[in-house]
């Protein structure tokens, strides 16, 4: 491969879980690292986090860091779904599909109720459906507890504040909970350019797995809730699971930097514009069709077989999606992807 200013140390397009931590979130971390502080989010930044994140959020929130997405969406669920619960979810969630029955775990045993939806999104129309079927009441059948979307899906759609409305009021009429997979909650509310809360409480959404690991942070992510009555003992849980670090205020620590001065929303919106940089050039180019609207930092993209031998021969990463017979790839940006290697990725395809 030719040398390109900056490429040789960003050719890796198979997630943003690839990329490295943000400097504001490394020197956050150095900072927190000279100063003592009480243990088990006891302490001054922990505190100082749930204020920050009351402020992005327009309202009065309860917080509690932890160190993956997996973790908190399992123990998100667990408080409002009982062993003989349901949960449904896109079949193509993370949830579902990534996280090794942590969710069915944490919650002692719940059901996963999996359903379909175009570029991994569930309509009123298919949850009204699936809650028709169920058998509410009757005690061979597992009972609704919650509905959990993931925000942005696992195809790199978002839900619109609309869309997030229509599903929660659908969800409540029925007396389900409401819960948000964040992951790349950045990345959607940065795509639609509307406020952190219009997507979450305002839509009717009672809690979010907050995340910032695939965002520029080394491993922090949060549990939100939007109602106080939710908390209950989740503390217990988290300290159960062992997600209550001793020295949490390091979580912490990256969250404040991240929501600082809106970072996490300007290092989204680059992972974004890399994106739709990146489609827009391989849309141009013969025999290649992408897969679904590209609407944050996600491409998912049909290549002929040579094309993709190519590609991967000239040193850059991606990985190959299943679904569809033709040759079908994932193409993630992040937040410190260069320009110069999205249009050398698009070089190298043309030639």
């Amino acid at each position: 491969m030719r040398s390109v200013a900056g490429a040789e140390a960003h050719v890796n397009f198979a997630s943003d879980n690839a990329a490295g931590a943000h400097p504001n979130i490394m020197a956050a971390l150095q900072e927190e690292a000279a100063k003592s502080g009480m243990p088990y989010g006891g302490d001054e930044t922990t505190q100082g986090l749930e204020t920050d994140l009351s402020r992005c959020f327009g309202r009065e929130v309860w917080s509690f860091p932890v160190t993956t997405g997996s973790a908190a969406n399992a123990l998100a669920l667990a408080v409002v779904t009982p062993p003989y619960g349901a949960v449904y979810c896109h079949q193509d969630s993370h949830i579902n599909v990534d996280e090794c029955g942590a969710p069915e775990f944490f919650t002692h045993g719940a059901k996963l109720i999996c359903l379909p939806g175009d570029a991994g999104k569930l309509t009123p129309e298919t949850l009204s459906l699936a809650l028709a079927r169920q058998r509410r009441g009757t005690v061979h059948a597992v009972q609704p507890a919650v509905v959990s979307l993931t925000q942005a899906t696992e195809w790199g759609t978002v839900y619109t504040p609309e869309e997030v409305r229509a599903l929660a009021t659908l969800a409540h009429a029925h007396g389900l909970r409401v819960h948000m997979d964040g992951a790349r909650f950045a990345n959607a509310v940065a795509a639609l350019g509307v406020s952190p809360a219009a997507l979450t409480w305002e839509a009717g959404v009672d809690m979010l797995s907050f995340g910032a690991t695939k965002n520029g942070a080394l491993a922090a992510e949060a549990v939100i809730f939007f109602d106080s009555a939710l908390v209950r003992d989740f503390a217990f849980r988290r300290k159960r699971s062992g997600q209550l670090l001793s020295k949490l205020r390091f979580i912490s620590a990256q969250l404040r930097a991240y929501l600082q001065d809106d970072l996490w929303l300007t290092l989204a919106a680059h992972a974004n514009l890399m994106a739709a940089r990146l489609a827009t050039g391989l849309a141009r180019l013969p025999g290649v069709t992408l897969a679904c609207p590209v609407e944050i930092n996600e491409v998912f993209v049909h290549l002929p077989s040579p094309l993709v031998t190519r590609l991967r021969q000239a040193g850059f990463v991606f990985y190959d999606w299943p679904g569809d017979p033709l040759p079908f790839v994932r193409l993630v940006t992040a937040f410190n992807t260069p320009e110069a290697s999205v249009d050398h990725f698009i070089e190298v395809a043309a030639r």
